[in-house]
């Protein structure tokens, strides 16, 4: 699918994308460009967990309270 910008810099999104998406006149969208360059398209507000980075995914996930001397403990071995 290709189609043609205006000199306002806007675009029509092909009526398969709309559908795809379930985007309806005056939804809001977000443009992305991924590491290879390519532009992705979201309906704005859409959860996607993979927008964050695998650090982001697990940032205050860990449920077990370690103490500084115990883990120092644990990883040399004492």
């Amino acid at each position: 699918m290709n189609t043609a910008l205006t000199s306002k810099g806007q675009v029509t999104i092909p009526k398969k994308i709309r559908d795809a998406l379930q985007l309806t006149p005056g939804s809001r969208v977000e443009f992305n460009v991924n590491a290879d360059g390519q532009v992705v398209l979201h309906k704005a507000g859409a959860q996607r967990r993979n927008k964050l980075d695998r650090f982001e995914r697990v940032r205050g996930r860990a449920q077990i309270k370690w103490r500084t001397d115990q883990l120092m403990a644990l990883l040399r071995g004492d």
